[in-house]
């Protein structure tokens, strides 16, 4: 693999902040074309990724493509992952009687904290070492999410079913009961869209973090106080808000055209990337239909969805504002009884099999991840010439 990590740090502008359009790394494991509107993962289209994979299937791929090998197989993961929410079960007593978070996504953290880095000398010698520390962070993070969902409304927490499948296990240990087929595809849907896009804030966090040698637990506890930021994993729970907000279809418009006016954001819309329609969007809208039947909450959402765009296209003719995924992603995981301030969190279920490759892919780079920056502050002969 080639070392570009530290070679051109340098702002396109001197002016820039953000690090946009510099190369960080060069990576096998997924591909943003904003002006396409193109999303590929582990060599595949995310439209058909979704039709081809389960959870299980796209972890694999990701760390088949971050260059492991033997590489895993879809069977190798789903047995692996099975076994570590048995052993993330075994953390949940001390975390719920911890009161150290006061949101799930705090509590993820902390429990993601209770995991040693040492997990791929001492895990399951049954499952590859390589795999054993993004196994335990996946197992962990929906345990941990699950119970904590359930800790909220005064339930006890469920036991993980080893031998179900990832994204199925998830929602009965939510509900203590079984999801519908349909449910557990569109909760696949989801998990398979969302597993990696290209150099984020959180997956440039785990880089980062694997770049220091520090193991992958700390690498993906990283990523995530990254996520946590609003301006990163924020958008879903206030896209939830803002329907609330408008509360019927007589005040769709009204509500817009003042948000509008007054220059606020529209929850759910515009992309940093992007410029055309997100395509995760078209995936999760997809996947929503199939848990539509008679939802009035989904009709709704899609009524919004037109207004907002059609005024989106008057109020600035010369933006292209399209849907992005969070909006869908609201609506899907509110559609399958996933607490909003879980959202987060369920997104970190899945994403942890991109951060968890990239951790691979970074490791074998073998370099320090160390930019420089532009010292803009007094001099000392300044200050002593004045």
């Amino acid at each position: 693999m080639s070392e570009t990590v530290t070679l051109s740090m340098e702002p396109r502008q001197p002016s820039a902040s953000g690090l946009d359009n510099v190369v960080a790394a060069e990576t096998r494991l997924s591909h943003v074309d904003g002006e396409a509107g193109r999303l590929i993962v582990a060599g595949y289209d995310v439209e058909e990724l979704v039709k081809t994979h389960d959870f299980e299937g796209v972890a694999a791929a990701l760390w088949s493509a971050a260059g492991l090998d033997p590489a895993p197989s879809r069977e190798t993961v789903r047995q692996g992952l099975g076994r570590a929410r048995e052993a993330a079960f075994a953390l949940v007593p001390a975390l719920l009687s911890s009161n150290r978070h006061t949101t799930v996504t705090e509590g993820l953290r902390t429990g993601l904290s209770m995991l040693s880095d040492e997990v791929e000398e001492t895990g399951d010698k049954d499952i590859p070492a390589p795999i054993r520390a993004p196994l335990a962070t996946l197992g962990t993070a929906a345990v941990i999410t699950a119970a904590l969902c359930r800790q909220r409304n005064g339930k006890s927490p469920v036991a993980p079913d080893a031998d179900a499948g990832h994204a199925d296990d998830f929602l009965r240990m939510l509900r203590n009961e079984r999801a519908s087929a349909e449910e557990v595809e569109a909760l696949n849907a989801y998990l398979v869209t969302v597993a990696d896009h290209g150099m984020n804030a959180s997956t440039f966090t785990a880089r980062v973090i694997a770049s220091t040698r520090a193991g992958t637990i700390s690498a993906v506890i990283g990523a995530l106080c990254a996520l946590k930021g609003p301006l990163h994993g924020g958008a879903p729970g206030p896209v939830l808000d803002m329907l609330d907000e408008i509360g019927t279809r007589d005040n769709i418009e009204p509500w817009l055209q003042r948000e509008i006016a007054k220059g606020e954001r529209l929850m759910g819309f515009g992309h940093r990337v992007y410029r055309v329609r997100d395509p995760r969007a078209d995936v999760f809208n997809r996947a929503v239909t199939i848990l539509t039947n008679g939802n009035e909450r989904v009709h709704f959402a899609r009524e919004v969805e037109l207004a907002a765009l059609a005024a989106l296209r008057t109020a600035k003719p010369g933006n292209r504002i399209d849907t992005n995924m969070e909006y869908y992603t609201a609506v899907l995981l509110e559609a399958l009884g996933i607490p909003r301030e879980a959202v987060t969190s369920v997104f970190a279920m899945s994403r942890i099999a991109g951060w968890t490759a990239h951790v691979m892919e970074q490791e074998r780079v073998g370099r320090l991840i160390r930019p420089q920056s532009r010292y803009a502050g007094h001099w000392p002969e300044d200050e002593a010439a004045a």
